[in-house]
Order: C-alpha cells, then structure tokens, then sequence
C-alpha cells in the first residue's frame, strides 16, 4: 500500500467524505460547509488516496495563532495499523509551535499522539441534558470580531477568520456576558455551544449559561473539559456523559506554554476546537 499523503482539493473533498461518514463525523453537518471546509480554509487538510478515486484515510488541522489543533485523523478499518496514520500525522504536525488534540479513548490512538510529543492533560467530556431548568446569565447577541480577542485569550491563539466563517454556518449566533462569550448553534430542538470562553472559569461557566437560556432549545450538547466547573454542575441535574475523548497538548510541562489553554475557563466546539 502506498503511503502518499497530500493536499486535499475542492476536487478530492467528495472522497474524504466518504471517509468521514462512515465514522459518523459528519452527522452533526447536514449540509455544507462543514469543519472540512474550515481545516481547508483555516489550516491544513490532508488525504491519502487509492488506486480508485477513492480515499484511505485524513486528517484536518485548525491554526490558532502558533498554536496547531488537530481536529481528525482517521484511517479506514482495513488500513488501519499500517503506518498510513503516522504519516498522515507527521504531516500535520510538522509545524513550530504548540499542539493540542482530543486524542480518542482507543490506546493506540493516545499512544501514537504520545510519540509525537503530546501528553494527556485532561477528559473531555461529550456532555447532553436538558438546556432548560439551569441558572440563566443574561447573555447578549454579539459579532465574532468582538469576542474574537477573548477568543484568542481562552482558545491559546487568534482565529478570527474562523469564528467568522461559523458565524455565518445556519443557526449558529454568538453571545456575550459580561468577560465571556459563547457560540451556539441551534439545529432543530438541540443546541451546541462551543467554543466559549472568559477571563476566569466563572466568566465562561456565566457565558455557557446565558447561551443555553438565550437559545430556547429543548436539549444540549457541550464538550466540557474534565477540570471545568459546570461538569459537577451539568451532571448534578441530570446531564450523562455520551462519550469522552482525551484533552491532549505539548505544552503542559512548560511553565509559559501551559497558560495558553486553562480548560477550566475553555470549553472547545467538538469539531473546531
């Protein structure tokens, strides 16, 4: 099997997806653009093709500042334990800077993220519950290019041009309260909220809070890192963890670095970190 990776193209996005839906990635993007659009746009998109037009497997970064997210890398089952993931990740990862990740549950997968210099910081926590029946912060609609700067704050790194491109996906609105911000989009009678962020864990929890009650939406779904405030407070009325994932950096051991993300005042958007 070869293990050429490269640059995805507006002509190679129809076998990507192909990928990305039979992982069930795409589920929460009924149309387009979707986070493939935003890794191409906004930071680096790569494939490993077939012999057939086809794809084996991706993986997609978001730049924020000189900080790296990588937001996916699979490889088709059969192809899987072959080496195609480490050279799909070499790739993505071979720009200076920091990098963060939700490396998934499966071992092999935190181990291979290992290797390449990542440690486990944190669970992240796929969290759903009713949106209704919690403490409700007023919360303002606001433009993404004045959270944009808290943004750059609370995430580690700028990304302007990103959280424009998601202000304009359908349903999506962002909110303000006070020193914290909140995307949410709503999608049907469901609302996600990421990312969010504030100058203290109380800012972003208070920013949360107010995005929930300004939606109106029947239910929720958030990615809550494991050392944030609202966990205990979600789960204590009713909220169940649906699945998790391991926060991941390369920057926990470094006294300057680690101020770039606190995942007690950050909560990510699952697809966009």
């Amino acid at each position: 099997m070869s293990r050429v990776v490269r640059a995805a193209t507006a002509d190679d996005m129809p076998a990507v997806r192909r990928v990305a839906r039979r992982f069930g990635l795409l589920d929460g993007w009924p149309g387009t653009p979707d986070f493939l659009d935003a890794e191409r746009a906004f930071g680096r998109l790569l494939f490993a093709p077939d012999d057939a037009g086809g794809a084996l497997g991706f993986g997609g970064t978001l730049r924020r500042g000189v900080l790296t997210h990588l937001g996916d890398l699979f490889v088709l089952p059969e192809r899987q334990s072959s080496g195609l993931g480490r050279t799909l990740l070499t790739g993505l990862l071979r720009e200076p800077g920091p990098k963060v990740t939700f490396a998934s549950s499966d071992p092999r997968a935190i181990a291979l993220y290992v290797r390449h210099g990542l440690r486990p910081l944190t669970p992240l926590l796929y969290l759903t519950g009713p949106a209704t029946g919690l403490p409700a912060p007023t919360a303002r609609r606001t433009r993404p290019e004045d959270v944009a700067p808290l943004d750059a704050t609370s995430s580690g790194g700028d990304r302007g041009a990103t959280l424009a491109w998601y202000a304009g996906v359908p349903g999506v609105t962002m909110y303000a309260t006070g020193r914290g911000y909140a995307a949410a989009r709503e999608m049907d009678d469901q609302v996600l909220i990421g990312p969010a962020g504030g100058a203290t864990a109380h800012d972003c929890a208070d920013a949360v809070l107010g995005a929930l009650a300004a939606a109106r939406a029947g239910s929720a779904r958030i990615a809550v890192p494991g050392t944030h405030p609202l966990v205990p407070v979600l789960l204590g009325v009713g909220w169940r963890i649906a699945d998790m994932d391991t926060f991941m950096d390369t920057f926990m051991a470094d006294e300057k670095g680690s101020a770039l993300i606190r995942p007690d005042r950050y909560i990510p958007h699952p697809d966009l970190g």
